[in-house]
Parts: structure tokens; sequence; C-alpha cells
């Protein structure tokens, strides 16, 4: 019965001894670095630096399933109002491979270098890329918005 004891304090010693070892292994291995989410900004630099681009929706909310009116502001870098731009967008779902449901258009310029963007629709919730194509007298650049619903 002795015997017994023994080899039964010796399994869980070793038991012990196991899940120390996994443990140190676990909390010392290196990690992956933690993905982050999309940029959500909605004021930026273009690509190229011509302009600083504010996207924001028109009545402030952002809704799922509706077509609805986005204000795109272009300024200079220094501040002062772009006017006449030509923009075009584009864009979709980076994460399937899809894109916009629509074609939004830019449709008025209401001064102060703000611009409507109209026939915006998101089908469904996730992370959708907004690209707009800028060109004014300073030269031609792009921006880039990400919207996740």
């Amino acid at each position: 019965m002795a015997s017994l004891w023994r080899y039964l304090l010796a399994g869980l010693g070793l038991a012990a001894l196991l899940a120390g070892i996994l443990a140190v292994v676990y909390l010392t291995a290196p990690r992956s670095p933690q993905l982050a989410g999309p940029d959500t900004s909605r004021s930026k630099t273009t690509a190229n630096g011509l302009f600083v681009a504010s996207f924001e929706p028109e009545r402030g909310v952002i809704r799922q399933g509706e077509l609805q009116s986005w204000l795109l502001t272009l300024k200079t870098v220094a501040g002062a109002p772009v006017e006449g731009a030509a923009i075009t967008i584009s864009g979709g779902m980076p994460q399937h491979s899809h894109g916009l449901p629509t074609s939004p258009q830019a449709t008025n310029y209401l001064g102060d270098g703000r611009y409507r963007i109209e026939g915006l629709k998101f089908t469904m919730s996730g992370w959708w890329q907004l690209r707009f194509a800028i060109s004014a007298a300073a030269g031609s650049d792009t921006v880039i918005f990400n919207v996740v619903l």
C-alpha cells in the first residue's frame, strides 16, 4: 500500500512539473501582433499631401440599407477651401472582395470646400472603404476613408 502512495505522489509531482513547464512555455512564447482595425478617422491628408479631406454623413448618422448623402470637405494644407474640384468615388468591402452596390456621385458644391456626395448605400454591416479621386487646380490626389458598421 505504501508503494501505491509513492507512485501516486510521484505521478502527481510529474503532472505538476509538466504543467509548470507548459505554463512557462505558453507565457514566454512570442505572440503574433494583434491586428488593428481599419483607420476610421473622418479627416485626413490625401495620399500625396495636396489636400486635407473630411468626410461625414450629412444627417450625422450612418444608416445601413438606405440611400444617403455625405459631405466631403476639401481644404488645402494651408486651410483654404478647394473649389471646383472634380471628384470620383469608388470603393467596396475589402474583406468581401466586392464593390459598392451603388454609384455615388459628387452632386453639389455647397461652398467653403464642401461637396455633397449622394447615392451611398451600405447594404450590410462590416468594413467599407470609400476611395475619392480628386482633381483640382492644385493637382490630382486620392484619399480613402474606412467606414465600419
